[in-house]
């Protein structure tokens, strides 16, 4: 019986080289472990959005978001995180529709929690039925220094770190039918 014995071609060259090793090709990146993350986009009838100001960082504006806790499911993390970050009860928004698999990486090799180095996110087009006064941002962490309604086309991908905006994209493009420039 004849078997098939597969050498990877490349790496045997790259050993057998004379080629200095700062010119070979780098080892494949260690594989990214990416948070499981939700965000809400809190829309009222008239189809205004709400968007809020990051507390640490000026003029960064998004939709509120967060992990998924161990042992909740992603429409149980949503209702929490839209409670813990705008004082919303759940009983103030309905789902109307989610999409996942939006991934980002965070910059810089950066990890969050010492072993996640993006998230992947899904998010959750929710109804409001309260009034603005429903709206708190002196939640115990505060996240948030300020909010807004905005229409979607509205939307300044200025607002997010770069690093989002392919995923801000493409939220805007599936949720709103919207190509964010």
């Amino acid at each position: 019986m004849n078997e098939c014995v597969y050498t990877p071609l490349l790496l045997m060259e790259n050993l057998e080289s004379d080629t200095p090793a700062r010119s070979r090709p780098a080892p494949p990146p260690e594989p990214l472990l990416y948070r499981p993350n939700v965000a809400a986009i809190v829309s009222r009838p008239d189809g205004m959005i709400l968007i809020a100001e990051r507390t640490r960082f000026k003029g960064a504006w998004q939709f509120p978001q967060g992990g998924v806790d161990d042992g909740e499911t992603p429409e149980q993390a949503l209702f929490r995180e839209v409670e813990e970050e705008i004082g919303v009860r759940r009983a103030l928004i309905t789902i109307k529709s989610q999409r996942g698999g939006y991934r980002y990486a965070f910059p810089r090799g950066r990890l969050k929690y010492g072993i996640y180095g993006g998230q992947e996110q899904a998010y959750f087009l929710c109804l409001f039925h309260g009034q603005d006064t429903d709206i708190d941002l002196n939640t115990h962490n505060r996240e948030f220094i300020r909010w807004k309604w905005i229409l979607p086309h509205e939307f300044d991908l200025r607002w997010v770190p770069r690093f989002k905006h392919r995923v801000y994209r493409a939220v805007f493009r599936d949720f709103f039918e919207i190509d964010l420039v």
